[in-house]
């Protein structure tokens, strides 16, 4: 069997692949990207119809290129996503290559690098890039019913309303997908149950300025640490309609339901913990300390921004929040739908190195991982707070990039220090003085 060698190989082209090759460019490194479908395959497929990014143009793009024909404000559709990164891909010249599923890593033994399976045989590499995000596994949780008469889907595979039957639909989950996929639910007709668990819930813009630009002011998008006991909270905001700030409140006084952290089922009844109102308030308390903050920056700095008293008002709690569900009748309030927004967890199967803990999670110091030779990209939090998001997943790549650089120039002194050895220690001819 042919086997192909390469120096660095990258598994998954979607925006951390891409970013990770054009690095890799930039440091003269000779590597290849195997994506198993297509380029950015997860925003084509893996998202709703009507999804759009949640961060402006401006912001949730590489440096080296803008969005072409949009304005830097707007929020970009998971379509304008996918062709950007394909466009990206192209303007680097990546050596991408498609179709090409990554089977099994495993370590050689005597000899440096790895043996890699793929659907398209075998390559060795030097070194591993996995670029394969966060996204990979949706997770529903243990306390799904078994029920053939619900329909239950996760937000990966929800695509529109029209996908749905007749009937209410209870949402589970409210970060920023659950509230846009319940929010257009609820806008083609249907009666909408949205529970809500502990979360933050930012200002989509506040005096002017996108909520993406104040993280960045204010220093948080590059927090190294995620605050203690945060680890559960998701993150509510939309580029939805043009852009807007996430207010429970205001969406059940326009019909919506709301109900606390899911329990359990049993018996065709749904039960839910009595956390709602204290959900809510704690999520205001993120969202006023976010404008405190602003305020604060641009009495410090002497900043012309227009004042915005209204975004302090707080509607008023709503009958669902004052005298809060704890259980409903599926039969009765004729749910016939659950869609589970309840998050991804990686999936590094084919990945049989020692990278990981007990739990599976990768053991990594900003990308680099355990196993020497291993890397990881696009991961939350892999270095700061912004490295999910596409410019982070840029910043990130360019670190790992430039440490497979430095240990490519220690193995090159190592192997040019070896030659010199060889040469001195050869027989040298005898040389005849007349």
């Amino acid at each position: 069997m042919t086997v192909e060698r390469i120096d660095t190989l990258v598994v998954g082209a979607g925006q951390a692949g891409v970013a990770m090759s054009e690095h890799l460019n930039n440091q003269g490194v000779p590597h290849l990207v195997l994506e198993r479908h297509r380029i950015a395959e997860a925003w084509r497929t893996r998202r709703w119809d009507s999804l759009v990014a949640n961060g402006p143009a401006w912001h949730d793009r590489f440096p080296g290129l803008e969005f072409d024909d949009l304005d830097p404000d707007a929020f970009a559709s998971k379509e304008r996503v996918a062709a950007y990164f394909e466009a990206y891909a192209r303007k680097i010249n990546a050596p991408i290559r498609t179709g090409v599923e990554v089977r099994s890593v495993e370590r050689n033994t005597g000899r440096p690098g790895f043996t890699v399976e793929t659907s398209d045989g075998i390559i060795e590499a030097n070194r591993v890039v996995a670029a394969t995000g966060p996204f990979q596994t949706p997770v529903i949780p243990p306390i799904a019913p078994d029920d053939e008469a619900l329909t239950q889907i996760h937000s990966a595979e929800y695509r529109n309303p029209e996908q749905l039957p007749e009937g209410a639909v209870l949402v589970v989950g409210a970060g920023s997908s659950g509230v846009q996929i319940a929010e257009e639910l609820q806008r083609a007709g249907k009666r909408v149950y949205l529970s809500v668990g502990p979360h933050d819930r930012p200002p989509r813009a506040y005096r002017g300025r996108d909520f993406c630009w104040w993280l960045g002011v204010l220093g948080e998008w590059d927090a190294e640490m995620m605050r203690p006991g945060t680890e559960h909270v998701t993150i509510a905001v939309s580029g939805a309609d043009g852009g807007k700030t996430i207010d429970f409140r205001e969406l059940a006084h326009g019909g919506m339901t709301l109900v606390g952290r899911t329990r359990a089922f049993a018996d065709g009844k749904v039960t839910f913990e009595s956390d709602l109102a204290d959900n809510l308030t704690a999520g205001d308390e993120n969202y006023l300390s976010k404008l405190d903050a602003a305020d604060d920056y641009i009495r410090r700095n002497g900043i012309d921004l227009p004042e915005e008293p209204e975004a302090r008002a707080i509607p008023p709690d709503p009958q669902c929040v004052s005298d809060p569900i704890l259980e409903l009748d599926l039969a009765e309030t004729g749910i016939t739908s659950i869609v589970w927004a309840t998050g991804f967890s990686v999936d590094y199967h084919w990945l049989k190195v020692d990278a990981f803990d007990e739990n599976g999670r990768p053991r990594h110091q900003r990308g680099v991982s355990s196993e020497p030779g291993v890397y990881f990209v696009g991961l939350p939090w892999l270095s700061r707070r912004g490295s999910s998001f596409i410019w982070g997943v840029w910043h990130d790549a360019k670190h790992i990039a430039d440490h497979i650089a430095t240990q490519r120039k220690y193995l090159a002194y190592h192997a040019e220090a070896q030659r010199r050895a060889e040469d001195d220690a050869s027989p040298r001819r005898a040389v005849t003085v007349v």
